[in-house]
């Protein structure tokens, strides 16, 4: 499980990790939310009123989610990113599955900040920008599909600080939890770029 703020880096950390890894699966709520959101799905219109004030999306609706993710894939390895958000989410996990590791990203917050009001993605393939540390070729315009980039509506400063409010005050005990099962491990995300593949393997516990 991947676990940190808004903006940590997870989505980085595991491309990261699926590139020694390439057939774990990734299972990433923010992915499931923008995509029913984008599909304008009920659950999505539902999601978007939440994320659009820096709220979480209710424990009941991302509990389902993920349920519904896991029972599709029973019997094979995969990575959890965004999930759990609050203590009764992983109380729900450990009922349903069992975690091996749990990787706490940790960074400072100027820059959370400055990458998630740089954030930009295309509405079409999915991919993500920065338009301070990743910026496409052509200023606006996706290199992958030729879309419009967007900011997300949830990447303002204001909301982006309520955002982090929040996940500070859900995460103390969820960190409290994995600490006490011995499975948690904190991992500087500053810059995971610069990790090599041996530090990104002794950091999963790969082994050969």
């Amino acid at each position: 499980m991947i676990f940190g703020a808004p903006g940590s880096g997870k989505g980085t950390f595991v491309s990261q990790i699926r590139s020694i890894l390439p057939n774990i699966i990734h299972i990433s709520t923010g992915d499931i939310f923008r995509e029913n959101i984008r599909n304008q799905t009920e659950l999505g219109k539902r999601i978007k009123q939440f994320l659009d004030r820096g709220e979480l999306v209710p424990d009941s609706l991302t509990n389902e989610l993920i349920k519904d993710k896991l029972d599709k894939i029973k019997n094979k390895s995969w990575i959890l990113d965004g999930y759990p958000r609050t203590i009764n989410q992983a109380q729900y996990l450990d009922s349903i599955t069992t975690i091996d590791s749990v990787l706490q990203l940790v960074v400072d917050k100027k820059i959370i900040m400055k990458r998630l009001t740089g954030r930009v993605s295309c509405p079409k393939c999915n991919a993500i920008y920065n338009i301070y540390t990743l910026p496409p070729k052509k200023e606006g315009i996706c290199d992958k599909c030729g879309a419009e980039l967007k900011h997300r509506s949830d990447d303002t400063e204001e909301t982006v600080n309520n955002r982090l409010d929040v996940y500070k005050k859900n995460a103390e005990p969820i960190i409290e939890h994995y600490k006490n099962k011995n499975l948690l491990q904190k991992i500087d995300s500053s810059d995971t770029l610069a990790m090599s593949e041996e530090e990104i393997k002794k950091a999963i516990g790969y082994r050969d």
